[in-house]
């Protein structure tokens, strides 16, 4: 796919100003892959052909007006909203000319009393894909991900978003990684739910940056659940903002989990540096030695060099190479 508006956000911009201060390493060559070599493709997607996004979440709800789940943590959530794809309709097409993305039309249902069961009745006998976003993302920029992902993978399941209550700004590194830490609870509700459903498929499940952390966090606390692990066909994690050494810790007491991961890394990821610096030097997994990490029995995908990207931390979505990565690690886990 080619490179949307996104990749020029203002979180990017306002996070490449520190670059000059010394928080991240030197710049290198940013594009081998024009961001533009590809023409736009039909939505051959689940999500494209019936744009009803699945989100689990425990950010607080605002109702039925913009922007539907805020900063604030609230209670587990369920709900299905209700996407436009770039260019299809009015409000598609007003998206596309200001962000190139998904447009987020509204919410049609919404449920917390025993919202981990709704969630699970809602996927309906299909395969899961099931996203978790990053540092500094509001509901509506982590649902435009979810739906840019799976349209990009071509997913015929059903596509869910699990978003927690991060503040959506640049400087809310320390209240995005508490929430994220305080979200592991609804996250593994929401896996137990999946799994108590016999008629579910396998859940793959694509976690990005801050997010992987929430992840790992939730499946650690879930290893001694030999059904729930059965049923994970795949976990991508890309660019994972973790501690190289906590990641190392938590990884080895998955088991053969771990045979099943596929982490992807750049050494250049501009994010990672900053963010290993305020973690006082600690390298990320994201950005740390492929050797160290393929010795946990991980797969390991090194974008060096790869796509176009001014902070290098979201292949994933923006590059077509990098996406079927994601591609290859759902089709051995299914």
């Amino acid at each position: 796919m080619p490179v949307t508006r996104r990749a020029f956000s203002c979180r990017s911009l306002a996070l490449a100003a520190f670059l000059p201060l010394g928080l991240a390493a030197c710049a290198q060559s940013e594009a081998s892959v024009s961001p533009f070599s590809e023409p736009e493709r039909a939505d051959t997607s689940a999500l494209g052909k019936d744009p009803r996004l699945l989100v689990m979440t425990t950010r607080r709800s605002t109702g039925n007006a913009a922007p539907f789940f805020n900063t604030d943590r609230g209670p587990l959530t369920f709900a299905e909203v209700r996407l436009s794809p770039p260019g299809r309709g009015i409000a598609g097409r007003v998206s596309s000319a200001v962000s190139g993305d998904w447009a987020v039309l509204g919410v049609s249902r919404e449920t917390t009393g025993d919202a981990a069961r709704a969630f699970s009745d809602a996927v309906n006998g299909r395969d899961v894909l099931l996203y978790i976003h990053g540092f500094n993302e509001t509901f509506e920029t982590a649902a435009r991900s979810a739906g840019q992902l799976s349209h990009s993978l071509e997913f015929q399941g059903r596509t869910a978003l699990f978003t927690w209550p991060s503040g959506g700004k640049l400087f809310d590194y320390a209240y995005d990684r508490e929430s994220a830490l305080w979200s592991r609870d609804g996250f593994v509700q929401s896996l137990q739910a999946l799994v108590a459903n016999p008629t579910v498929g396998r859940i793959h499940i694509v976690a990005h940056s801050m997010g992987t952390f929430l992840t790992l966090e939730g499946l650690r606390e879930l290893r001694e659940s030999r059904e729930i692990y059965a049923r994970i066909g795949s976990v991508v994690l890309a660019s994972p903002d973790v501690d190289i050494d906590a990641f190392e810790q938590t990884v080895k007491k998955l088991g053969p989990l771990a045979q099943r991961m596929t982490v992807i890394i750049d050494p250049g990821d501009r994010a990672l540096a900053v963010s290993a610096r305020i973690a006082g030097g600690v390298a990320r997994a994201g950005a740390a030695d492929r050797s160290r990490l393929e010795e946990l029995g991980v797969r390991v995908a090194d974008t060096s060099g790869r796509g176009w990207s001014m902070l290098r931390h979201d292949l994933f979505l923006s590059n077509s190479e990098v996406t079927q990565v994601v591609r290859r690690a759902m089709d051995r886990g299914g």
